[in-house]
């Protein structure tokens, strides 16, 4: 969708923004194609169970449940923080994914830490049925495959490509897909941009920039600033953002386009990557701060 720029008080620069958000009701943007070949990989090694990671209002738990759900596989979500077990129907999120039919295994934030370690996922394997395992956030070799496929045939359109990066798997994709004359610019969702080795994991291209100056303090932290931004950007354009990943990310470019960092009259291509799931949960902390909420 092109984004009315003057509408913003810009001129001179193209935005356009893919609506991943749509592709699914409930496996959405990027963690649709994350999950697409790693579901068909489950399939052909004959897995009927999948088992993941995640916290209280993670977006990838909330897409894993509702694709077991859809497409005929059990599913397991190990979640960061033991008390969250009491308020599984205070969490919208958590209610989601065991309406689906996942089953909660709720570990300290001690022993999540050492999720990736192999004893860790032995005693997983003892503990239940042989499973396909999917990392925290999705990110593997099949998601960034998936990945790749967000820009479609529009490689040659543009001139930046944008997006929101948390684990850094969709940026990866973009990145291998991307052409070397192209800048392709994550917004980090979380302080840091260590995601750059991630993505060098995958491909040798350097076409791309991480920045953490739009992340207002940390993983899932928000403010008014970004609260008011999120609505007034719902209101001129009827696209709702989450306070996550994308809603940071938009605001950040805005920034920039004002602050002249892309080149004049320049095409730029941003991606919607969903989550709009936690969106719920966000105005929970919010209202409990007396805080204004997100429309």
């Amino acid at each position: 969708m092109k984004i009315d720029l003057s509408k913003h008080g810009i001129t001179g620069y193209s935005l356009v923004l893919k609506r991943e958000d749509l592709l699914h009701p409930f496996v959405s943007g990027n963690k649709f194609r994350k999950l697409k070949y790693n579901i068909l990989a489950a399939k052909e090694q004959k897995h009927n169970t999948l088992l993941t990671f995640g916290g209280a209002f993670s977006n990838h738990i909330a897409a894993v449940a509702a694709a077991g759900k859809e497409w005929g596989f059990k599913t397991i979500g190990i979640i960061r923080g033991e008390e969250l077990e009491r308020k599984i129907s205070e969490n919208t999120t958590l209610s989601f994914a065991e309406e689906c039919g996942m089953q909660l295994h709720f570990i300290s934030r001690e022993h999540y830490r050492h999720k990736d370690e192999t004893k860790f996922l032995n005693n997983l394997k003892n503990q239940y049925e042989d499973f396909y395992l999917l990392p925290e956030g999705g990110t593997n070799a099949l998601a960034v495959k998936g990945c790749e496929e967000i820009l479609g045939e529009i490689n040659d359109s543009f001139d930046y490509i944008c997006v929101p990066i948390g684990t850094g798997g969709t940026m990866a994709g973009l990145v291998k897909a991307s052409n070397i004359n192209q800048q392709v610019l994550g917004f980090s969702a979380l302080k840091g941009t260590f995601q750059a080795s991630e993505i060098e994991k995958y491909t040798s291209k350097t076409n791309f920039e991480i920045t953490d100056k739009y992340c207002f303090g940390g993983y899932g932290k928000i403010d008014i600033d970004l609260i008011r931004f999120i609505n007034e950007f719902k209101e001129k354009t009827n696209i709702p953002l989450d306070p996550i990943y994308t809603g940071k990310m938009m605001y950040g470019i805005m920034d920039l386009l004002k602050k002249g960092y892309f080149k004049e009259n320049s095409r730029i291509f941003a991606v919607h990557t969903g989550g709009l799931q936690g969106i719920a949960g966000m105005n929970q902390k919010l209202k409990k701060k007396n805080l204004p909420i997100i429309e």
